[in-house]
């Protein structure tokens, strides 16, 4: 029975891993249209001739001439928090070059260049399926998807369903249902919005289609408040507690209350530890 008990409980612990390591993709909430699968409107390049709206999709490259740099075409609007699905197709001949693109998030133009700085959520092989590369900033991957998740769902030179999460510093992707990459920023002073492009790369005969755009965006993140630095004190230690507890400054919606206090004359004092159990109790050890 001991025996039996070990491995349920292994084989749970490896369930709860799994869902937490590959969640599936956001349920389909109320959104809005970021293509009206006729125009370009709402979408700007400094590389007009190389996009184009073709068989209900926006369309960059034609597959059988050489793309000559880098472009994006990208909404003019910019977005923060927001769920981004769409479809996705990319063709060409890899022995003229990479065969390359990505969907570009909270990024912005480059003055007077055909290049951008942001996030790409990037989409081409070898390996580069629905991992974050920083696009003309860091200019490099900053999480690597899971190619052994990916590949069983991926239908190369075909559509492909794309959904991107972002929300806050947490960065999401997911093709055709499995999950690329689950990524957190952890940098300071990274950009929490921006516009959203398509990229068509550089150097080979590529074709890039995206279809079905729509745009759910989510609530603004919060900035955290902290607290205001502490007055000086009106009275030198020891404190009571009552003195102790009125000289703490707080970030707005907190409060603090006294839960327990050193009762010398009585023995109790000097704690350690102080921790709370699920149950609310209070544990603690005194010296």
């Amino acid at each position: 029975m001991k025996r039996l008990l070990t491995l349920a409980a292994l084989i749970f612990t490896s369930l709860i891993f799994t869902s937490l390591t590959h969640a599936a993709p956001p349920p389909v909430g109320k959104a809005a249209p970021l293509f009206d699968g006729k125009t370009l409107a709402g979408w700007e390049s400094p590389t007009p001739e190389l996009w184009k709206v073709e068989d209900g999709a926006l369309t960059g490259g034609d597959g059988t001439t050489r793309v000559p740099h880098n472009d994006f075409l990208c909404t003019k609007a910019s977005y923060g928090n927001f769920i981004l699905r769409l479809k996705i197709k990319l063709t060409g001949d890899p022995k003229t070059g990479l065969i390359n693109s990505g969907i570009q998030i909270r990024t912005a133009r480059k003055p007077g260049h055909f290049e951008v700085s942001g996030y790409q959520c990037d989409y081409g092989d070898p390996e580069w399926w629905a991992a974050i590369y920083d696009e003309g900033r860091r200019d490099r991957l900053m999480a690597k998807s899971d190619m052994a998740a990916i590949n069983p769902v991926l239908k190369r030179d075909d559509w492909n369903e794309y959904v991107i999460r972002a929300d806050g510093p947490r960065i999401q992707t997911w093709l055709n249902g499995a999950q690329g990459v689950d990524y957190t920023e952890a940098e300071a002073g990274i950009a929490p919005d921006g516009i959203i492009g398509i990229q068509v790369h550089g150097g080979g005969n590529t074709k890039v289609q995206v279809k079905d755009v729509t745009i759910e965006e989510l609530p603004p993140t919060e900035k955290i408040i902290g607290a205001p630095e502490p007055g000086k004190g009106a009275k030198a230690s020891p404190l009571s507690p009552e003195e102790e507890r009125a000289s703490f400054t707080l970030p707005p919606g907190f409060e603090i209350e006294l839960v327990a206090s050193e009762d010398i004359a009585n023995g109790i004092g000097k704690f350690v530890p102080l921790a709370f159990d699920q149950q609310g109790r209070l544990w603690t050890t005194t010296a």
